[in-house]
């Protein structure tokens, strides 16, 4: 089974899958198509974090996030600084300098992230798995309601430009998604030649000719001409890491989380302390319980931030969170009625995306990639566009978040597994920024607590607290949101009836498989027999 938030990649995994591929090799045909029909959420262009539970049981966390070029400064935008955006998702800079254009790139690992699992778990040959990816942009792709959504949004109120803006920033954007001066509608045709022979060149050549060949010097030579500081030496010495997964437990069940600079450390956290809460008398989305988990999530917020500040954080500093007498204390806490003080998040973007594979035996890949802010730069010729990802980036220099040459990105992504006695029984993630921990822990919460299945898990309306006022869906009821104005929280209702991330989950019961899309996004889940 796979599933993604776009029709299109669902498609091309499936197809795969019926074509006798793997559930990686469905992975990376399906992530292929997503760079092509979300091109500003996605893209060989952008940064990966991939969990892997391989056939032989072992676990494996792939960090492909992108890293600085070895030419930035600390202070090199602090005279441009405006200060950080209102919703708290980066900082505003003079120019957008950060954000938008030649400058705002960091060193991407998507593609490498992608020829690596293959590599390892791959059983198609790497050529075969770009056939969609190429139809789609050589023949065209529809614009879905939520890439038109993206383009016509208004980002000037949190201090940054309009993605449509970023899409025709540059003369090959205006070419390949304004040819007639006009940003696309829902329902045009999009088709890329350019991206096409691109990733002809890749499916035939590989992906280290991105990274050392032909097209990593036309990357570089576009990027320096227009004012950036990539290089081709920044390209041919990114790497990607191996990282040790985080292991938690959730009434009983064993997870796997990335560390450390991915989202797991804050995901097991809130998790950690719901485990010592009893949830077997609270009904679902009561202000009871949306007390607890609201207060979970906040603890666990404020610590993350708190290191993400620091002048220098440790890998001991982020264990300590998730000290079993730390989360306890934490939860006596939340029972006695306390409540924490928060400010908000910091530096990550909602513009991203999320996939799943998963088979009977329990192989399983989760995947969350992005052009973290999208740069809206296109580099010469090549049609794809470059991350944005130097934008959350404090611009002050003496933070563990401060720009510095080779510096991996944080980030909130948080592609999950979790485990019963059978092996992977779940596999989960989420784009959506701050709100990925909270969608996450509550789709979890949902199957195990409350016993949903994973469609019913994922459709529930959600509630967030990424800061002191809770936000909840439109289909929380009113009795709720009166219920917690009792208890003292100011609570900020959305329009929307499927608000907070957009959770995308597969689960394996006794061998059977059951995916999820949720409907904030375009795509759904296909099983293949």
């Amino acid at each position: 089974m796979i599933v993604t938030p776009q029709p299109e990649a669902t498609d091309a995994g499936a197809m795969v899958l019926g074509n006798g591929g793997n559930v990686v090799d469905a992975i990376v045909a399906a992530s292929l198509v997503q760079s092509v029909v979300d091109p500003l959420m996605c893209g060989i262009g952008g940064m990966a974090v991939i969990n892997i539970t391989a056939p032989d049981g072992q676990r494996i966390i792939i960090d492909g996030l992108g890293s600085s070029p070895a030419a930035v400064t600390p202070d090199m935008w602090e005279a441009d600084l405006l200060g950080p955006t209102p919703d708290g998702f980066g900082y505003r800079t003079k120019d957008y300098v950060n954000e938008t254009g030649a400058q705002a790139i960091m060193t991407p690992g998507t593609l490498k992230t992608l020829a690596v699992v293959h590599g390892r778990f791959g059983s198609l040959p790497w050529s075969d798995l770009f056939g969609e990816a190429l139809r789609l942009a050589e023949s065209g792709w529809i614009v879905r309601p939520h890439l038109q959504t993206l383009m016509v949004q208004d980002e000037t109120k949190y201090g940054r430009m309009n993605f449509g803006d970023k899409l025709t920033s540059t003369p090959d954007g205006q070419r390949i998604y304004a040819p007639s001066g006009g940003l696309p509608k829902l329902g045009d045709i999009i088709s890329n030649p350019d991206l096409a022979e691109v990733l002809k060149h890749i499916s035939a050549e590989g992906a280290e000719d991105f990274y050392h060949g032909e097209l990593a010097q036309a990357i570089s030579d576009s990027v320096q001409l227009d004012g950036g500081v990539l290089s081709a030496d920044d390209l041919a010495q990114y790497t990607v890491k191996d990282l040790t997964p985080i292991t938690g437990h959730y009434r009983g069940l064993e997870l796997s989380l990335p560390p450390q600079p991915a989202g797991g450390v804050q995901t097991m956290q809130t998790l950690g302390i719901m485990n010592h809460l009893d949830f077997s008398t609270l009904d679902h989305n009561s202000p009871e319980h949306l007390t607890v988990i609201a207060e979970a999530m906040k603890h666990a917020l404020r610590d993350k931030e708190d290191l993400w500040n620091r002048g220098q954080s440790t890998d001991d500093d982020y264990s300590a969170l998730l000290d079993p007498s730390r989360l306890d204390e934490t939860a006596h806490r939340i029972r006695n009625g306390e409540k924490v003080d928060v400010d908000g998040p910091r530096y990550e973007s909602r513009n991203t995306t999320h996939l799943n594979a998963m088979d009977a035996e329990g192989f399983t890949v989760s995947m969350t990639h992005t052009l973290g802010n999208p740069s809206g730069y296109i580099p010469r010729d090549l049609g794809f566009m470059l991350n944005g990802g130097m934008s959350t980036f404090d611009p002050r220099p003496g933070t563990a978040n401060s720009i510095e040459p080779g510096r991996r990105r944080n980030t909130t992504s948080c592609p999950t597994i979790v485990f019963d006695d059978a092996g992977p029984m779940m596999a989960i993630g989420a784009p959506g920024a701050s709100w990925i921990t909270p969608a996450i822990v509550q789709t979890i919460s949902n199957v195990i607590d409350f016993g949903m299945n994973v469609q019913d898990s994922v459709l529930a309306p959600r509630a967030v607290a990424t800061s002191n006022t809770i936000d909840i869906s439109n289909r929380i009821p009113r009795s709720t949101e009166l219920g917690l104005h009792d208890r003292g929280y100011e609570v900020r209702r959305s329009p929307l009836s499927y608000a907070f991330a957009g959770v995308h989950a597969i689960t394996r019961h006794n061998g059977v498989l059951s995916g999820a899309a949720d409907p904030q996004r375009d795509g759904y889940a296909a099983g293949v027999r």
